[in-house]
């Protein structure tokens, strides 16, 4: 996979590049990056970038000309000329779509990725109208600038790849991760699914078992396997009913499981 980030702050990746899965994915040929300075892209002493938005108001807008003329030096013509299935040019934005683990995914399949970072008060409408194939933030909160961003997406997508991760299992037995076709989440052989299939990650422990007084669950030690998918199973429920449970509204559950959240609520409502 080619990535391509487009930015006023180049050597803001420097370092992001450098550690971790991405530069693994890096060394390996897997993925390449390259920034483009998007005031490369100017014509005045100043490399002005933005200006003040027709009609008034607070902030700055980034100007559709560098921005046009940044994507144009990558070989890219508008959104309508070009293979979207496998190049798509994304404008990181705080009215995008939110990031999920899903749409990490769907940016696996293709073969370039372009990140343009928003900065200031936003971008000239006309960019994502001409060029860009989706919006994306990262959260329900607004940054200076969107490098924060493409990095977020930069790591989330590379660590999907194939061959990055030392275990290809690994992606599909975390947070977010998705079950296969089963009829219950606790059938079949013991490794069959992740317990927290499309739930938040139940808890993880590790030697040694008794750290300061604070001791690894009994469950995890007995070597029951199917004792301990249904307790990680329920620790995972647990947590996403306290943390996230706008997760439990889409996430395959057994009977079983809905007795469990049930009895989760019995202590609030005597009280």
């Amino acid at each position: 996979m080619q990535i391509d980030i487009v930015t006023i702050f180049p050597a803001f990746f420097e370092s992001t590049l450098r550690y971790g899965v991405v530069a693994r994915a890096l060394s390996a040929g897997i993925a390449s990056v390259q920034t483009v300075d998007l005031r490369s892209f100017t014509h005045d002493r100043h490399r002005t970038v933005d200006d003040r938005p027709f009609g008034g108001g607070e902030g700055m807008v980034l100007k559709p000309e560098p921005l046009t003329a940044a994507l144009e030096s990558l070989g890219l013509t508008d959104k309508f000329s070009r293979n979207t299935i496998r190049e798509s040019v994304i404008l990181l934005s705080a009215q995008g779509e939110p990031l999920t683990q899903k749409i990490a995914q769907e940016l696996t399949s293709l073969k370039r990725m372009v990140l343009v970072c928003g900065r200031y008060e936003g971008v000239d409408e006309r960019v994502p109208q001409m060029h860009c194939d989706r919006e994306i933030s990262i959260g329900d909160y607004v940054l200076s600038g969107g490098e924060l961003g493409a990095a977020v997406i930069v790591d989330a997508v590379m660590r999907l790849l194939p061959g990055v991760l030392g275990n290809p299992d690994s992606t599909h037995y975390e947070s977010f991760g998705h079950a296969h076709d089963i009829d219950s989440p606790l059938d079949g052989p013991p490794l069959a699914v992740s317990p927290s299939a499309g739930l938040l990650d139940y808890p993880h422990y590790t030697r040694p078992a008794n750290f300061r007084g604070y001791l690894v669950p009994e469950v995890l030690l007995g070597g029951d396997h199917l004792a301990i998918r249904r307790w990680r199973r329920e620790q995972a429920l647990k947590k996403t009913a306290a943390n996230r449970p706008d997760l439990l509204e889409k996430a395959r559950l057994s009977t079983a499981d809905c007795d469990f959240l049930n009895s989760l609520l019995k202590p609030q409502e005597s009280e």
